[in-house]
């Protein structure tokens, strides 16, 4: 199998991942943070040296600022749902996943206002326009760093910018650059960071994390056992045990941690390269190809190793069928859980074939998947 779906999830991991994982379910799988013996103790330290590990990665100066959330779309609800009350006003884009707009339109039936402001065909965004878009109640900014289905990569420090200058919390949703493009929450004034685990962070499945800037208030979604205050009937209000509630994925976090000790050993400099080379030599193989039509910036400066296309009218979905079943090579088709998204770039109806190169593909398997559409297209 040729694995072109790593904007869902990273496959394979790195085998230090595996291990590390394996490691901590059978050597020192005890619950985290609720005994003082000797696993459990052990399983509490690999969580935090995880923090530890995301701090770095992140430029954030307190691990504790880190809650560790099960994927990257609950970290997104708990910092939404956690900061907006009825009469706010919240500002988001036209390519953001359903991670983002359902959370908010959720929000909408009970009295937050919000604005999407639209980007061009290709996926881009006028920074101009969501300053214009500010209101004296404007109490939060949310977009993507990098598009689930164009690729295109927003302008998040310049966005950051314009968030200090109104003094208004800005959250980005991480789900597709972390582990590959530099976010630095300081530089970029980010208030919020929404990651996941399992893709470019290389961890697995059921893994993620949000950053929550010193002093924002944000309301707990759920609340129970921290292990810490349990003499109080309250949830903590100390961080990171307000949003921590029940037993970690301790084994989960432990993998997390391994997949970025091996990014920060690898660089991540030169796993962007080598995505943007794979992405490169795609979309230089498919621009002739007879009847297809590939979306977004088309530049490897402007977006990551994600290419969306279809070819003449067929539904996407045919496509993909084909791929798997003639050629074993694994990609997505459909809507990628972000209609408004598709509806911006006009593929509502067809839907795109997504690709997505992760840091172990080759430009062999690049070579088949080019091979493979030039073959479908002569026989459709």
């Amino acid at each position: 199998m040729i694995y072109f779906d790593n904007a869902a999830t990273t496959f394979p991991k790195p085998n230090i991942v595996y291990e590390k994982h394996i490691e901590a379910m059978k050597d020192y799988g005890a619950n985290p943070g609720r005994a003082g013996h000797k696993m459990a103790l052990k399983a509490n330290r690999g969580i935090y040296e995880t923090r530890n590990l995301i701090g770095k990665l992140f430029n954030i100066k307190n691990p504790m600022d880190i809650v560790f959330t099960f994927n990257c779309t609950e970290s997104l609800n708990l910092g939404i749902k956690g900061l907006l009350k009825p009469g706010d006003h919240v500002i988001t884009t036209s390519m953001e996943h359903n991670s983002v707009l359902r959370p908010i339109k959720h929000l909408e039936e009970r009295g937050v206002e919000n604005t999407i402001v639209l980007t061009n065909s290709k996926g881009e965004i006028d920074p101009k326009k969501i300053e214009k878009s500010i209101r004296e109640n404007t109490k939060l900014i949310v977009t993507t760093h990098v598009s689930n289905l164009t690729g295109t990569i927003m302008p998040i420090e310049e966005i950051g910018q314009i968030a200090k200058k109104h003094n208004i919390p800005y959250m980005v949703d991480a789900a597709q650059s972390a582990g590959v493009y530099d976010i630095d929450v300081e530089k970029m004034n980010i208030s919020l960071l929404a990651f996941p685990g399992h893709k470019g962070l290389l961890g697995p499945q059921a893994t993620g994390g949000l950053y929550i800037k010193e002093g924002l208030q944000i309301e707990a979604i759920f609340q129970g056992g921290t292990g810490s205050a349990s003499e109080s009937l309250t949830q903590p209000e100390m961080l990171p045990d307000k949003y921590e509630s029940g037993t970690h994925n301790g084994p989960g976090i432990v993998g997390l941690g391994a997949g970025i000790e091996y990014i920060l050993e690898k660089g991540m400099k030169n796993i962007r390269e080598h995505e943007e080379v794979l992405t490169a030599h795609f979309l230089k193989g498919i621009e002739t190809i007879e009847g297809i039509k590939v979306y977004g910036p088309l530049d490897i400066k402007k977006q990551g190793a994600v290419v969306s296309l279809n070819l003449k009218d067929i539904d996407s979905s045919e496509i993909a069928y084909i791929l798997d079943e003639e050629y074993d090579i694994a990609t997505r088709s459909g809507l990628h859980c972000a209609p408004l998204a598709h509806k911006t770039i006009g593929t509502l109806e067809q839907g795109v074939v997504r690709f997505s190169f992760g840091i172990f593909n080759t430009k062999e398997e690049v070579d088949k998947a080019i091979n493979a559409l030039k073959e479908i297209a002569r026989e459709v």
